[in-house]
């Protein structure tokens, strides 16, 4: 489990095609107190460290995961927001989230407004329903608060900070995003379809 509060922005060094998809990616995290095996949120997808060095580690992704993300666009000097797992204790500053992306939003604009930025995604049509405002997303494993709905279109404004520490300072029209939406958003909605 994670939080959606990004640690670091790592950058992706090399990727391999050998049956699954490999993928070396630089870090700032002290690489010795990783274990292998850890979770570590890479641009909002759980994925599992398969080997470490001094500074970084390597994951192994599934035809599955890449399907149902936007990994296919990593290439070596793409940035990616990274996010340890949590641990007991640990305090949660943004909301519960999983690592599992359920698909792939759109950046449909992109304004500035005063010091923060104001972003509009579009959310694949069967993941729009669950989405709502002032609710949270989790977008390439950023928490978020999202401000305005309408119709497969949700709006979510930057501050400055969040675009200093994560890639959001980056984004552009046409990015694909990685969308995982809120776990109880989605307990909302099975409960709905059975009553």
């Amino acid at each position: 489990m994670f939080t959606g509060i990004i640690t670091d922005i790592g950058t992706v060094v090399e990727t391999e095609q050998h049956g699954d998809l490999r993928a070396r990616i630089r870090t700032g995290y002290d690489t010795a107190g990783i274990d292998m095996g850890a979770s570590i949120a890479s641009d909002g997808v759980c994925l599992t460290v398969v080997a470490l060095g001094p500074d970084w580690y390597d994951v192994q992704i599934s035809a599955e995961t890449v399907a149902r993300t936007n990994l296919t666009a990593w290439a070596p000097g793409k940035r990616v927001n990274l996010e340890r797992a949590l641990r007991v204790g640990d305090e949660l500053g943004g909301h519960i989230v999983s690592g599992h992306v359920d698909g792939v939003a759109t950046v449909v604009s992109v304004r500035d407004e005063g010091d923060s930025t104001r972003v509009v995604l579009r959310a694949p049509a069967d993941l729009a329903r669950f989405i709502a405002p002032k609710g949270s997303v989790a977008l390439n494993g950023t928490s978020l608060t999202v401000n305005e709905v309408a119709g497969a279109e949700f709006g979510i404004n930057f501050i400055p900070h969040t675009k200093q520490v994560t890639t959001w300072g980056d984004v552009t029209v046409g990015d694909a995003v990685n969308l995982e939406i809120d776990t109880l958003a989605r307990y909302v909605a099975r409960l709905a379809e059975t009553v």
